[in-house]
């Protein structure tokens, strides 16, 4: 594998119809490789039409998938992407989470070691809490870390058994952060601020922000490390074809930015003067709010990463004007 050419790998990409998931496909494709099998829960939403304009060879749901691994029907992998998870940050049903987040990643895992495919896995930044302990990845120890949520634990869980089973170092964990763009329309409360200011605007010319609730963030300047998803997909295949790249990733843009920030480049875009209003935020999450995100990426950056990282004005310009205005989704023929 290369990172601008995967045409001669077999990929298995798990979420494949969700945000980060298609968007991977969609970056296959335009790297030369259709041979992949999509893997998902497709359920009533509508994620499905992320799959419509991208080239695949199967589809199987996530239930099916362990089973027919394991009995060797769907044949080998190069490299498996598992993205699948329950992403949403207000899950309160642990034990689910611990059986789709923790559990199947491991059963995945230990499959994929031993039949010596590549495997490249989500973790979250949602494992570093509230970054009293840091956000840097590399060889430092994940023992201290701390999660704000069950969803993040649910991450760390896995993160650490990886770490604790000796095998850390032969796979890749992705901790991304605020990822937004295209083809997340599907995940209701838990899309980017981008997907839901454009909804604000356009209906009602406003952007709502929450209020700040320590002394040391003004309203609006509770700062995130927002990635577009188009370089967040560039990296995480960069590390996938590189194998000489293991353990924990941060995948951010590796600079902190306002929320205001944010609302006024979705302005921007849309060519319309900002307005913004500031709400209360919900008690249910006002003590598991990350006031402060910023990824080192500093070992991206050793592991050979040399694409520069898309300012946020501009990335919210694309997605905004190529995708939100004209309802389209990520398709291989176009940039």
């Amino acid at each position: 594998m290369k990172s601008d050419d995967f045409s001669s790998s077999r990929v298995l990409v798990t979420g494949g119809a969700g945000f980060i998931g298609s968007a991977l496909v969609w970056a296959l494709n335009r790297r030369g490789c259709e041979d992949i099998v999509v893997c998902d829960i497709l359920g009533t939403n509508e994620k499905w039409r992320n799959l419509t304009p991208l080239q695949f060879a199967d589809y199987i749901e996530a239930d099916a998938l362990l089973a027919r691994l394991q009995s060797g029907v769907l044949g080998k992998f190069d490299l498996v992407l598992h993205m699948g998870a329950c992403s949403s940050t207000t899950e309160k049903d642990a034990t689910y989470l611990i059986r789709n987040n923790y559990e199947f990643t491991k059963d995945l895992a230990a499959w994929a070691l031993a039949n010596k495919a590549r495997f490249v896995y989500a973790s979250s930044a949602a494992t570093y809490g509230d970054g009293s302990a840091g956000m840097e990845d590399g060889d430092a120890d994940i023992n201290p870390l701390r999660p704000l949520n069950m969803y993040g634990y649910s991450k760390h869980l896995f993160d650490l058994h990886a770490r604790c089973g000796g095998f850390l170092n032969k796979i890749v964990g992705l901790k991304y952060f605020n990822v937004y763009g295209p083809n997340e329309d599907h995940k209701g409360d838990m899309r980017s601020l981008v997907h839901k200011s454009f909804a604000q605007v356009k209906h009602e010319g406003v952007i709502r922000l929450f209020k700040s609730y320590r002394k040391d963030y003004k309203d609006g300047e509770q700062k995130r490390d927002f990635l577009y998803v188009k370089d967040a997909v560039a990296m995480t295949l960069h590390l996938a074809a590189n194998k000489k790249a293991t353990g924990l990733f941060n995948i951010g843009s590796g600079e902190a930015r306002t929320w205001i920030d944010l609302a006024n480049s979705v302005f921007g875009a849309l060519g319309k003067k900002p307005k913004i209003e500031f709400i209360e935020m919900p008690e249910a999450i006002r003590d598991k709010y990350q006031y402060f995100t910023q990824a080192g990426i500093s070992r991206l950056r050793a592991a050979g990463y040399r694409e520069k990282i898309t300012s946020l004005e501009s990335a919210v310009t694309d997605y905004v004007q190529n995708y939100l205005v004209p309802d389209k989704r990520l398709e291989p023929t176009s940039a």
